[in-house]
């Protein structure tokens, strides 16, 4: 290709180039992909953490001990200190990993704990890394880390040419969440690696929730780390990235330094450092509810488009959860029922079960497309007899020294992003799990059923106390059309169509619903 076409459009010939090549672009062989599996809890318990968590375990021999994390800063410092107080190994496992403020910092204490010996093992899913390709490939080099990549994009860019050649692989993703350390401790939930998720910078945040657990579950979700780590889907780096130099992971270190000295990162630590949980962690006041608890998990041959007798997560959690017998309260931020979820609920309200939802507004929700594959089931929903509330968009934090409301619905936030539910005010789901068509036949996903009354009638009256004060409640005027109700102290506010939001954005989120794409969202 001539240098002027090269200069003149540089992203037509980085496409053609991409196209040229992308017939002899295959997956790579791993053939010599190497085995490594979880060290057992046992051999970790004289570790740092081990130590202190193995007596709190042998109190409670039956049941783990949980903490929710609520509070995004409380999140962010529970992941950095189970990196720093690891002595043995660090298990990893996420869907979006950015290269921001918090996403730096977070492959910081990784590199350092490698350094101190730690073995560090970390899967990514390929599709959420944008910018990481290099950092990525640099920190896999080191010794005691091994970066893998799971479904992974042949071409690296523009990674999209993939859907074009090999949609069918790469519409499956990874959607687990897990940090787990020396097998001991491990957090799972709804929050990926990025600051939008811990309240770092200037931007959105989302309201979220995580567990932090200890107990006997801590090995059963190592064991499906295992089950990811080794799976037909997990390429390790270095067979998918492009070599890095030898100066490329001095200069990821270099990078990290700079970020962890600039003003931004240290408003951000100082903000960390007030954080309550920090402190009760440090004094070892740390209080864990202590609760029988399972981990639901899909199997990883589910992007591979095999589903495995009893593999699905949704039909485990369909079992753990049991029959509800007088209440339903789920947070979604991404709610498509389907036709049949509609009629469960219309059955469960028939039965007396009283079913609440909490979700994202259109002028909250990220994802306009999703939104419209939701609209249209809430007149059904509404008249099956579902309470139904949507998040609205608050005003976004004037900084991260903004304190953090600790709730998962919190005032600061600008979006909801918490995937969480209770029955009967007796268990308790907390994981990555969306109530939509792509969690339950597409990506895989990862959750924990906590069975306490303490902690999910925790999680509903938060949802009462906050739930009309922070969400607008939909329902149906005298003449069966929507209307949302927004309440500030006195004032009841009556909308006859989606608060906050323009024509046009009503309109295009109407043309959407009539897409037959609803199986895809």
């Amino acid at each position: 290709m001539s240098n002027w076409l090269k200069r003149r459009y540089p992203g037509v010939v980085s496409v053609l180039a991409a196209l040229l090549t992308i017939s002899g672009c295959a997956l790579p062989s791993m053939a010599d992909r190497t085995e490594s599996w979880a060290v057992p809890a046992e051999k970790t318990a004289d570790t740092r953490l081990g130590s202190a968590i193995v007596p709190l375990i042998e109190a409670h021999p039956t049941e783990s001990g949980i903490v929710l994390l609520e509070n995004a800063h409380d999140a962010f410092a529970a992941r950095a200190l189970l990196a720093e107080g690891a002595d043995a190994t660090l298990d990893v496992q996420y869907y979006i990993w950015q290269y921001d403020i918090t996403g730096t910092m977070l492959l910081d204490v990784l590199y350092r704990a490698a350094e101190r010996g730690v073995r560090v093992r970390l899967l990514l899913d390929d599709n959420g890394i944008s910018g990481l390709d290099q950092p990525l490939a640099a920190l896999d080099t080191h010794p005691n880390i091994e970066v893998r990549l799971f479904n992974p994009f042949v071409v690296r860019s523009p990674k999209w040419i993939g859907y074009i050649t090999s949609f069918s692989r790469l519409n499956h993703r990874m959607h687990n969440k897990s940090f787990t350390a020396d097998n001991q401790a491990t957090i799972i939930g709804g929050r990926n690696v990025a600051d939008e998720y811990f309240g770092a910078g200037e931007g959105a945040l989302f309201a979220d929730l995580d567990v932090l657990v200890i107990g006997p579950v801590v090995s059963e979700l190592s064991d499906d780390f295992d089950r990811y780590w080794s799976s037909a889907s997990s390429y390790p780096a270095a067979t998918i990235l492009p070599e890095p130099s030898e100066t490329d992971l001095a200069r990821v270190v270099e990078t990290a330094r700079e970020c962890n000295t600039s003003s931004e990162a240290s408003r951000y630590v100082c903000a960390v450092a007030d954080s309550e949980f920090l402190r009760n962690l440090l004094a070892g006041n740390l209080e864990f509810t202590w609760a029988p608890v399972s981990m639901v998990s899909d199997d990883p041959a589910k992007v591979l488009g095999k589903k495995p007798k009893n593999g699905l997560m949704s039909r485990q959690l369909a079992e753990a959860m049991g029959s509800p017998e007088r209440s339903v309260t789920l947070v979604s931020p991404y709610f498509i029922p389907t036709k049949a979820g509609v009629e469960i609920f219309r059955g469960l309200e028939r039965k007396g079960v009283h079913v609440r939802v909490l979700t994202n507004s259109l002028e909250a929700n990220d994802v306009a497309m999703v939104h419209a594959g939701y609209a249209k089931y809430r007149k059904p929903l509404l008249e099956a007899g579902v309470q139904l509330f949507e998040l609205r968009k608050l005003p976004g934090k004037e900084s991260v020294e903004r304190q953090l409301q600790d709730n998962l619905m919190g005032s600061s936030s600008s979006s909801l992003h918490a995937k969480t539910f209770a029955v009967d005010g007796e268990n308790l789901f907390v994981g990555s799990f969306n109530f939509d068509p792509r969690s339950v036949h597409i990506n895989t996903e990862l959750g924990f059923v906590i069975e306490s009354p303490e902690l999910a009638q925790v999680m509903e009256s938060h949802f009462e106390e906050q739930a009309l004060i922070t969400a607008y409640e939909v329902v149906l005027d005298d003449g069966g059309d929507l209307q949302w109700i927004e309440r500030n102290g006195e004032e009841v506010i009556r909308h006859s169509n989606d608060p906050g939001t323009g024509p046009f954005k009503r309109m295009l989120v109407s043309l959407f619903s009539f897409l037959p794409i609803e199986h895809l969202l």
